[in-house]
C-alpha cells in the first residue's frame, strides 16, 4: 500500500461506508458524530453489510477485524490539523448546527484538504466550475456563511453514488449497502492532494476480503477523475429520481418515481445532463440514462430527501433549487424541475410553520 493516511470523516452514517473501505485498505479513519454514536463505535466498532455479485445474502465487514482503525469522536474534540484529509459526509443543512459549523471552520482555517461526499456540492466547489460565480447561488444553501472560510483549491467533490441505509432495527453503528456502486471524485487543484486521492484509490482497488469461506473482491471503489464535472453526473439522478419521490400525493419510492412514466424521467434526466454539458461537461463525464434506470429498479424505498421532508425537516439539501438557479442564469427552463422546486418549497414551509408553533 501507499503511506498510511489519517482521514477525518464528518458524519458516521453514510460516512461509515467510506471509512470501512479506507480501513480495509489499511488507513485510519475517525468519524465525527453524536456522543452516543461515538461511544458505541469506540466500544463495538462498525458493521457494514453489502451485496456482492455472485454471492447469496450480504457480506458483513466488522471494523474491529480490519488492518486500519475506525474510531469516532465528537465535533468539539476533533482537530483537523492532525489529519491528511477531511471528508464531508453529513447532509448539507447539518453544517449549520452548533459544534459542527465550528469544526468545519477549523477544517477551512487549517487548510486540511477536504473531499465532500454530499449530494449538494459545497458552495466553494462551484467556484471551480468554469463560468459559475459561487456568490450567485448562496440562497440555495441552508446557511451559506459556513463555507466562507474555504479556499476552493483545498476542496473537492465526490459523487455519493453508492446507496446505503441504517437498518432501523439495528444500532447506529450498522450500515447496509443497497446499491454497491463507486464513489467518483474530482481531482483537487493541487497535484499533491490529488496524488493522495490516487493512493487511496489504488489501495482500495487492491483489497481482497477473506469471508472465512474464500477470498473475494468487494464492490464500492473510489475512482478519481481529472474532470471537475464527473461528480455532477449525480444531478441528473437526483432530479429524475430522488426529488421526484416528492409527489403531489405524498412520498413514493425511487423505483416508482423513475419507472411510472419512463419518458418523463428520461426527459428530466437528459435535460439536467444537457445543462451540465452547457457548463463544460463531456458526454463521458455523465452516466447514460439506461444505466441509471436499470439501477433504479433496485431502489424500492423513497429517497433520503423525501423521507426527511415528510418527516418534518425544516431544511434539506436543495440540489433541485441549485440546478434550477444555474439553468435560469443560462436561459434554460424545465417544467419538471419547476414542479419539484415548488413541491419541496411548499412542504418545507409547512414543516417550518409546524416547528414555529
Amino acid at each position: 500500500m501507499s503511506k498510511k493516511y489519517k482521514i477525518l470523516i464528518m458524519g458516521a452514517s453514510y460516512g461509515s461506508l467510506l471509512a470501512t473501505k479506507l480501513a480495509l485498505a489499511g488507513h485510519d479513519a475517525c468519524m465525527v458524530c453524536l456522543p452516543a454514536e461515538a461511544e458505541l463505535v469506540n466500544r463495538e466498532g462498525t458493521r457494514v453489510r453489502m451485496p456482492v455479485k455472485g454471492r447469496e445474502g450480504l457480506v458483513e465487514i466488522d471494523s474491529r477485524k480490519l488492518p486500519g482503525k475506525i474510531t469516532a469522536t465528537v465535533p468539539s474534540a476533533a482537530d483537523p490539523a492532525q489529519y491528511d484529509l477531511a471528508v464531508l459526509a453529513m447532509q448539507e443543512p447539518q453544517y449549520r448546527s452548533a459544534g459542527v459549523r465550528e469544526l468545519l471552520d477549523r477544517v477551512a482555517k487549517t487548510k486540511t484538504p477536504a473531499m465532500s461526499i454530499m449530494n449538494m456540492p459545497p458552495l466553494p466547489y462551484l467556484a471551480r466550475i468554469p463560468g459559475l460565480n459561487a456568490a450567485d447561488y448562496r440562497d440555495c444553501y441552508a446557511d451559506p456563511t459556513v463555507w466562507d472560510g474555504f479556499d476552493p483549491a483545498y476542496l473537492t467533490l465526490c459523487s455519493p453514488d453508492p446507496q446505503a441505509f441504517r437498518p432501523p432495527e439495528e444500532g447506529t453503528n450498522v450500515l447496509q449497502v443497497r446499491l454497491p456502486t463507486n464513489f467518483k471524485a474530482a481531482r483537487f487543484e493541487s497535484d499533491a492532494h490529488t496524488a493522495m486521492l490516487r493512493d487511496l484509490e489504488a489501495d482500495i482497488e487492491a483489497v481482497r476480503f477473506d469471508t472465512g469461506s474464500g477470498v473475494i473482491e468487494l464492490p464500492v471503489k473510489l475512482k478519481v477523475y481529472d474532470s471537475v464535472f464527473v461528480p455532477l453526473a449525480k444531478w441528473s439522478m437526483l432530479l429524475a429520481g430522488n426529488y421526484r419521490c416528492v409527489h403531489k400525493d405524498g412520498m413514493r419510492a425511487i423505483k416508482e418515481a423513475v419507472h411510472t412514466d419512463i419518458e418523463a424521467t428520461r426527459n428530466a434526466y437528459n435535460w439536467v445532463g444537457e445543462l451540465c454539458k452547457s457548463l463544460g461537461a463531456n458526454e463521458k463525464d455523465l452516466v447514460p440514462f439506461e444505466k441509471y434506470a436499470a439501477a433504479a429498479n433496485g431502489l424500492a424505498s423513497p429517497s433520503s430527501a423525501a423521507r426527511a421532508l415528510y418527516g418534518g425537516a425544516p431544511y434539506i439539501e436543495r440540489v433541485d433549487r441549485l440546478v434550477k438557479t444555474i439553468a435560469g442564469k443560462k436561459g434554460r427552463h424545465s417544467d419538471s424541475v419547476d414542479e419539484i422546486v415548488a413541491l419541496v418549497d411548499a412542504q418545507l414551509e409547512k414543516n417550518r410553520a409546524a416547528a414555529r408553533t
